[in-house]
Formats: structure tokens, C-alpha cells, sequence
């Protein structure tokens, strides 16, 4: 099993909001809905690597009753430390808040939320390599 898409909400007529963050914060790229699903609003977006094969896939749909999720959310790995800070930066430059408080809170890792125009949380993450993790020491 893995993950096919993930759907975060966003308020009627939010999409313009959405594709400032996912497309051009994220540079994700937008894809059309299907045609039986493009009249109830939203946007979908894609990342693909280098060979063209789908590696993230966000919906963004439109909610009567919006409230934004502040601690769901989906997280998006990518492909390197300088990318994490490249990325963070751009939507920083871009107007959305960047939190780069938890850090170094994720074991192999290193991260930061954001959130959406609309409010929803984000996290954005990267592997740290292997030979710049501190030594562990164990006790027997």
C-alpha cells in the first residue's frame, strides 16, 4: 500500500491562494481535475522526479464550513538539506510563515512547518546523511 494523494481543504474561492503556495512556493505542478470533479472547486498538484514519475500529489478541495487543519498535515520529503532551506526561503520571501523551531526534533532528519494560504499546516522535511549525525553512544 502507499500513499496515492493527499487533501487539505481551502475556503470557496481559495484556489488562486492555493496555487501561489503549492505551485509556486512549492513549485509543484498544477494538473487538471477530472472533468466530472472540476465543478465543485479546488485544484490538484503534482511533484515528479527526474523521470517523470509522480513523488507527491496534493488536492486542494473547496469546503462550505472551512476551518484550516493547524495540526494535521501532510509532509513532503525533499531531496536534500540545501533543497529544505532553498524552499523554506522561497516561501518565506513569498509571505508565508516559515517555523523553523522544531528543526532538529525529527531523528535523521531536519524540517520546518509553513502553512497554506489557507491556513493549513505543512510540514516540508529532509534526510540528513548518514555521516553528519552525531555518534551515538550506548551503555551496557
Amino acid at each position: 500500500m502507499r500513499i496515492h494523494h493527499v487533501q487539505v481543504a481551502c475556503p470557496r474561492g481559495g484556489e488562486d491562494d492555493a496555487r501561489s503556495f503549492y505551485a509556486g512556493g512549492l513549485q509543484m505542478t498544477e494538473v487538471a481535475k477530472p472533468a466530472e470533479l472540476a465543478g465543485r472547486g479546488g485544484c490538484w498538484f503534482r511533484s515528479h522526479d527526474a523521470d517523470g514519475s509522480t513523488t507527491a500529489e496534493i488536492h486542494v478541495g473547496v469546503e462550505e464550513a472551512f476551518a484550516p487543519a493547524r495540526k494535521a498535515h501532510p509532509a513532503f520529503l525533499l531531496a536534500s538539506v540545501a533543497e529544505l532551506e532553498s524552499v523554506g526561503g522561497r516561501l518565506a520571501a513569498a509571505g508565508f510563515e516559515v517555523d523553523w523551531r522544531e528543526r532538529h526534533t525529527f531523528e535523521g532528519h531536519e524540517r520546518c512547518h509553513t502553512f497554506d494560504a489557507a491556513g493549513n499546516r505543512v510540514e516540508l522535511l529532509a534526510s540528513v546523511p548518514e555521516d553528519t549525525l552525531p555518534d551515538v553512544v550506548t551503555h551496557e
